[in-house]
């Protein structure tokens, strides 16, 4: 149980090895491919369809193959698609790399998280968070090292990739473990159970504004992945290998606060960590608007902190808010509804930005924690007329 609970981890520090990669290597890819800084937009949006696409239909898939096989065979493409990325000779060729990168992304953050919602208690579920946190904060620092020195960004994501490779045979040495761990809901009731169709389970109390909640926050992390350090580049004049570093910062901010989470889950409910975090990320982003030049984007570590505990909180808390039996299906339209809301804000928010300022930041922000909290209210709200 603990070796694969080990396992799993490592799974998801793979999972975020590819997510901040892309926004501290635009500043420089869309200058080699001569493409507009805006059109980061319409990549993310691309990023958005496969990874959330895949999530929609994450539980029959999850149903049929088991957890263990669908996590290996997603970690291996995720690792294609980074190799193919690497290698891309023009923008074309790198979204067609990065679709089936996230494919794969989005089939393992569906079924990890559910696995470890059903099977483990909230503090291995902001634990395991806390490593996809360990994998973002790395990667930034991985192609900082390449941007900064004589190398290239290609090489960075060949790094990255090999890293991915060496995972995925991991997961494939432990494939045995994941079919004696001990189930909540075993393979075959889910077999049995009456179906439902989507508008079925969207029909549940409270569904669409906690679904609505995780959109509003992926649109606050989203945006700081990839439009951070375009951020700190324009609006506060630091290089392109300092600005990956304050993004590292904030990346490591959200595994700090997921590791405090994790003991304080013992003690405190999900929806209270939900409520605390967005609280302590609005004393970063204040600190943000400060006029103290590129000091205020020590405010990036509070965000973190404060993020930390968010998507963990809200994923952990589907069995309890909604049941058990479909529990796969509603994470899997949680996080694919949440990657819709959170890249689409993010496409307008890269050409509003450049048409205006990105001076407006911590603004928009703003504007999104109070989303989340105010979501988060009304959905508890209905849940609680519900019961």
């Amino acid at each position: 149980m603990t070796a694969l609970l080990i396992v799993i981890y490592i799974a998801f520090v793979s999972l975020g090895f590819p997510d901040s990669l892309f926004g501290v290597t635009w500043p420089v890819v869309h200058v080699e491919f001569g493409l507009p800084e805006s059109f980061g937009s319409v990549y993310s949006v691309v990023t958005a369809v496969s990874t959330g696409g895949i999530a929609f239909i994450a539980g029959p898939l999850l149903r049929k193959f088991g957890t263990g096989r669908v996590t290996f065979f997603s970690t291996l493409l995720t690792a294609l698609g980074l190799i193919g990325i690497s290698f891309s000779p023009n923008i074309v060729v790198m979204i067609i790399c990065t679709i089936i990168m996230g494919y794969g992304a989005g089939a393992i953050d569906t079924g990890l998280n559910n696995f470890v919602s059903l099977h483990y208690k909230a503090k291995h579920m902001n634990w395991l968070h806390c490593c996809w946190g360990l994998g973002v904060t790395i990667s930034p620092m991985i192609m900082s090292a390449f941007l900064g020195g004589d190398g290239t960004w290609r090489n960075g994501y060949r790094v990255v990739a090999f890293i991915q490779f060496a995972i995925a045979l991991i997961i494939l040495a432990s494939l045995k473990k994941w079919n004696v761990q001990p189930k909540k809901v075993t393979e075959e009731a889910h077999k049995e159970l009456p179906k439902k169709s989507f508008f079925d389970l969207l029909k549940e109390k409270g569904m669409l504004t906690s679904i609505l909640s995780l959109g509003l926050y992926c649109a606050g992390e989203f945006t700081i992945g990839t439009w951070g350090a375009t951020y700190a580049v324009n609006v506060l004049a630091v290089s392109p290998d300092e600005a990956a570093k304050w993004i590292s910062l904030f990346f490591g901010g959200i595994m700090l606060g997921r590791i405090i989470a994790g003991f304080l889950s013992e003690k405190l409910s999900d929806n209270t960590l939900v409520m605390g975090g967005m609280a302590l990320a609005a004393s970063g982003i204040i600190i943000l608007l400060l006029p103290v030049g590129k000091t205020a984007l020590v405010g990036l570590l509070l965000i973190g902190m404060g993020y930390g505990p968010v998507f963990p909180s809200v994923l952990h808390s589907v069995p309890a808010r909604f049941g058990a039996d479909y529990s796969a299906d509603i994470t899997g339209y949680h996080m694919s509804g949440a990657y819709g809301i959170g890249f689409a804000v993010q496409f307008a928010y890269g050409y509003i930005a450049s048409a205006t300022t990105f001076a407006i930041t911590p603004i928009v922000l703003l504007a999104f924690g109070f989303g989340v909290i105010g979501a988060t209210v009304i959905t508890l709200r209905k849940l609680k007329k519900n019961s």
